[in-house]
């Protein structure tokens, strides 16, 4: 399986992140929450679906396969623990497409290994989000990352904001994923707004 990605990637801990950021322009979002009941997941998940269908944006879950199946959603997003857990079986019976973190090479050859949709790689630069076991990958990495993965899409994370954009594109990654450069911004709905207008360039599937 394949698909194409647009290139900004914002990753937010909620619906309500998600209903004010999406109508900007957004076309590709994940909803990534911890920690929280099976009903208030499933309230955020179902919300979450509704507006990105209005607004024609592609929803990714993070980690609850489970959940994503039930609610009919098209798309999840496994870590390596996750990938652990999961039923794999289950998950593509049901049509969902699957993108999954790697660090290293061997994360990365178990990745291929389930035909994901994407491979993610993590994380880029120094990032504050949590802590990690892995060092910077580097932009170098990217391009090495590409080569392996060939046209399966590659996803990079950790680290970036609005200033990486031409750096991590021009060494072949096809989607930026963005947490902290948002979230943390004093005005998210003007960063968002910055992301997009910088990524326009590398929009081949707009």
């Amino acid at each position: 399986m394949n698909c194409n990605l647009d290139p900004f990637y914002p990753i937010f801990e909620s619906a309500d992140t998600i209903e004010k950021l999406v109508p900007l322009g957004i076309r590709l979002v994940q909803l990534r929450m911890k920690d929280k009941t099976p009903a208030t997941l499933r309230d955020h998940i179902r919300t979450a679906k509704a507006i990105c269908l209005q607004y024609q944006c592609r929803l990714v879950i993070n980690d609850y396969w489970q959940l994503a199946i039930e609610e009919t959603c098209d798309f999840i997003h496994l870590g390596q623990e996750d990938l652990e857990k999961a039923n794999l079986a289950e998950i593509r019976q049901a049509g969902l497409k699957l993108g999954i973190s790697t660090h290293d090479e061997t994360e990365l050859n178990r990745a291929l290994s389930t035909d994901p949709d994407y491979v993610a790689l993590g994380p880029i630069y120094p990032t504050m989000l949590k802590k990690m076991k892995w060092a910077p990958q580097t932009l170098t990495r990217i391009g090495l990352w590409k080569k392996k993965i060939g046209d399966l899409p590659l996803v990079v994370i950790g680290g970036l904001n609005v200033d990486h954009v031409s750096d991590v594109f021009t060494h072949h990654c096809n989607s930026a994923a963005v947490i902290s450069d948002i979230v943390t911004h004093a005005n998210p709905a003007e960063r968002v707004k910055q992301w997009i207008h910088a990524t326009q360039q590398w929009r081949s599937n707009p």
